[in-house]
């Protein structure tokens, strides 16, 4: 379940790297207890840290190393090089992550008391390995990053399966698919139907040419009963509803299902830009509103701790999580409110 994939201690970036990193941001913000910016750590640019996650993925049977490094008899630890420096990966047995607990020079033909080899040797001989072996501050952030990929990886699934929606239906029909939790074995949390009709004037008809083509797509979500109202729930509907339109602001709702109307033939425009997307596995981004609207206040307060969607006046279902102050008003909204009694 956790991310293999090969990644420094929080005792190695302090204690072991201390020259050749790319930026001095990610020392800084160590230093400062500003961890969390120091994610995804298999990412940091540092060259050995780099050549580790490059040697150890996904894959067990494509690890790539020199060989294990024989002074290390207590936590076997399986050599990189990346040039100069040189780097110790343990594979820890109970959870499959690789770890890089140890990094160091090569100096002196291995006869400097700073050499890479001279220290684990001291090490190893002094009984002390233990301290290279991760922290618990070192598991909770794999955790941390382990989540965050699972939901990645989650999201861009759904991603795919809609450019597959729309490449089957652009020109009008119906496709559903199913989507499973983030945590494996957890099953399906809910169906979701994507229509899309193409409404055309009739040729003919009297009131055709006051008839405006249009595109219209339905998106329907079939939640399970458990995951009624949930947030998972709301993050897939998020995902999809950008994947097809991202901005905020477009689509009309009811209940569970949302609604939309574009130009002839915008839906077939959509894949060329999700293609994209979907190839590079790249999550593409829901767009705030352009306008402020009018809604309940005691619905704005709570939706806006919560990060879910409310309908204003005019019909809209938005997030609010735009400053409102910033934004010309809705007229819509503005003309209703105007209406409702004053006392």
């Amino acid at each position: 379940m956790f991310i293999r994939r090969a990644r420094p201690t929080l005792r190695l970036i302090r204690e072991d790297l201390t020259s050749d990193w790319e930026s001095p941001h990610f020392k800084r913000s160590l230093e400062a207890g500003r961890v969390d910016e120091l994610s995804p750590m298999a990412e940091l640019p540092h060259p050995i840290i780099r050549k580790a996650a490059d040697s150890f993925g996904e894959d067990p049977e494509r690890d790539n190393f020199v060989q294990p490094i024989a002074s290390s008899t207590q936590v076997p630890l399986l050599e990189i090089k990346s040039a100069q420096w040189r780097g110790g990966v343990w594979r820890d047995p109970g959870t499959g992550v690789c770890w890089l607990l140890v990094a160091g020079l090569a100096k002196g033909d291995h006869q400097d008391a700073d050499d890479f080899y001279v220290q684990i040797k001291r090490q190893d001989e002094q009984g002390k390995p233990e301290r290279w072996l991760p922290s618990e501050a070192d598991v909770r952030i794999l955790k941390r990053e382990t989540a965050a990929h699972l939901r990645t990886e989650w999201e861009l699934g759904i991603q795919f399966e809609v450019l597959n929606g729309l490449r089957a239906i652009y020109d009008g029909g119906t496709y559903l698919f199913d989507v499973d939790h983030i945590l494996p074995g957890k099953g399906r949390i809910a169906s979701v139907e994507i229509s899309i009709v193409q409404e055309r004037p009739v040729s003919g008809n009297a009131d055709g040419e006051h008839f405006v083509p249009t595109d219209d797509i339905v998106v329907e979500f079939m939640p399970r009963s458990q995951y009624e109202g949930s947030n998972l729930l709301w993050q897939l509907i998020q995902r999809v509803l950008t994947s097809i339109e991202p901005p905020q602001q477009v689509w009309d709702r009811f209940g569970n299902t949302f609604s939309n109307l574009g130009e002839p033939g915008v839906w077939g425009s959509r894949i060329q830009t999700l293609s994209e997307a979907v190839e590079a596995k790249q999550l593409l981004f829901s767009e705030p509103g352009k306008f402020s609207h009018y809604t309940h206040r005691k619905h704005l307060a709570g939706k806006t701790v919560e990060g879910s969607g409310v309908r204003s006046m005019c019909g809209v279902y938005f997030v609010p999580a735009q400053d409102h102050g910033a934004l010309p008003t809705c007229s819509t909204c503005e003309e209703m409110y105007s209406l409702l009694p004053k006392e």
